[in-house]
């Protein structure tokens, strides 16, 4: 009875935090790459995060959508 009530509670944890992810990564701001190497930045590659960013220009640190 114990490792059931235990197994569920981790299944809400898990299903809690799994729903609030993508929430948080569409909260940021993000651009085309084009719009970026328009306002004279860089689109550059964030090994530590995963993620292509815009460096420079008046979209310095905004995330890149696509190509």
């Amino acid at each position: 009875m114990r490792t059931r009530i235990l197994a569920f509670t981790a299944a809400l944890v898990l299903a809690a935090l799994g729903g609030a992810v993508p929430v948080a990564q569409g909260a940021a701001p993000a651009i085309p790459g084009p719009t970026c190497t328009a306002a004279e930045g860089t689109v550059e590659y964030d090994s530590s995060t995963g993620q292509w960013t815009c460096k420079g220009g008046e979209h310095d640190g905004e995330l890149i959508t696509e190509s």
